[in-house]
């Protein structure tokens, strides 16, 4: 299976990047994708497994191809499309291209083609012959609802750290941590970061062993201070003002898509112990709330940019933006457990057969009934008759 994790070198040289697209451009590509993805979902009655799913579909897709040759609109309904055979959970490519089509204006809608359902379908192909037909996608979320379980300390406040996490994942969909870190790191770093703007100081957590110097060294060894801390600045700057215009579709098609080439890693359950490979964030937000002793920020989503600033370059397709990053708490509060699995078809094994040959199946027809022959009975032959005379004599 291909390895689907990278560093901040690998994300800043994609080949988005190598066409000519600047890292602030396709992050806002990503960006607005992802929301895309959520929206179409939620207005569709998906789970938040279904949801996920395509969103990691899509941020993968555009580490082998490029925003300028697949528009980012397509490729999201056709993620969600797969997400949805994948997860149980099938939606019918019209009907996400009907619920597409209502939110997205006239001018990105066009960007489908003449036969939306074709291109969509198409475009599946080339999907799973970019993910290596790697299907199967784990999320933070079933990590998040277990560590949680361990945590000791009050229920209100706990379950509101919860709450707050389970937000922050969903908005974590649309940075590229999901390319960066497993989710059990990333299901960690949030709830720390949860934790520290709702004030709930984890005291004390079942299973502690000595060798725990903090909560989270029971779910994952090793990880740093600098790695949690990078994890949640990515986060957090999602609700800072955005200082890029929001707009402008997909770059016009440049060359046609060729093979993806992937290059396989030896993969990790766990972070290194030494320092994060992952460099700082050089934007982070005016207060941060990691620092002790400080009060948390008020998180406020960002103002929706509706054009260029005044006096700039417009784009070269000025179509209206889609949408920005809306408040937290998309999805409302979490289940309160796990989906329960399906039960498997053989509960117990079957039972033992006795040693010897094994018995013919289907059992032979039984014989027929004997027939016995009685012979006839016997009659002697009669004697046999005195010759008549002639008659008339002579």
């Amino acid at each position: 299976m291909p390895y689907w994790y990278y560093d901040k070198k690998d994300l800043q040289n994609t080949p988005s990047f190598r066409d000519g697209i600047s890292t602030e451009t396709e992050n806002r590509y990503r960006k607005e994708g992802a929301r895309f993805i959520i929206d179409t979902g939620s207005k569709m009655d998906l789970g938040y497994n279904t949801v996920a799913t395509g969103v990691v579909y899509f941020h993968r897709f555009y580490m082998f191809h490029s925003f300028r040759t697949f528009p980012r609109y397509i490729t999201a309904c056709c993620c969600l499309f797969l997400a949805g055979k994948v997860e149980e959970t099938p939606k019918k490519c019209k009907d996400i291209i009907k619920v597409a089509k209502s939110l997205l204006t006239e001018q990105k809608f066009a960007t489908f083609g003449e036969d939306p359902k074709e291109e969509v379908m198409t475009l599946e192909r080339i999907l799973l012959q970019t993910i290596k037909f790697d299907l199967q996608v784990e999320h933070p979320y079933g990590y998040l609802l277990k560590y949680a379980k361990c945590l000791k300390g009050d229920k209100t406040k706990l379950q509101k750290m919860v709450q707050m996490a389970w937000t922050f994942v969903n908005d974590s969909l649309c940075t590229t941590l999901c390319l960066q870190w497993e989710p059990e790191v990333i299901a960690v770093a949030l709830m720390f970061l949860a934790g520290k703007l709702s004030k709930f100081e984890v005291v004390d957590w079942n299973g502690r062993l000595p060798k725990h110097s903090a909560w989270w060294d029971m779910f994952v060894e090793d990880i740093t201070m600098e790695l949690l801390e990078d994890i949640c600045h990515q986060v957090l700057d999602l609700y800072s003002p955005q200082t890029q215009p929001s707009g402008g579709d997909s770059p016009p098609l440049s060359a046609p898509p060729k093979t993806p080439k992937n290059d396989k890693k030896p993969h990790s359950a766990t972070p290194p112990a030494s320092v994060s490979p992952v460099a700082p964030v050089a934007t982070k937000p005016a207060v941060t709330p990691i620092k002790n002793g400080e009060p948390p920020p008020k998180l406020e989503p960002p103002k929706a940019a509706l054009g260029p600033a005044p006096g700039a370059e417009p784009p070269r397709y000025g179509y209206p933006p889609y949408t920005s990053i809306p408040p937290p708490y998309v999805y409302g509060a979490p289940p309160p457990a796990l989906p329960p699995r399906l039960p498997l078809l053989y509960t117990e094994p079957p039972p033992a057969v006795a040693a010897g040959p094994r018995p013919r199946y289907p059992p032979p027809p039984p014989a027929p009934p004997a027939v016995v022959s009685v012979p006839p009975p016997y009659f002697p032959p009669l004697p046999a008759p005195p010759p008549r005379p002639y008659y008339p004599p002579p």
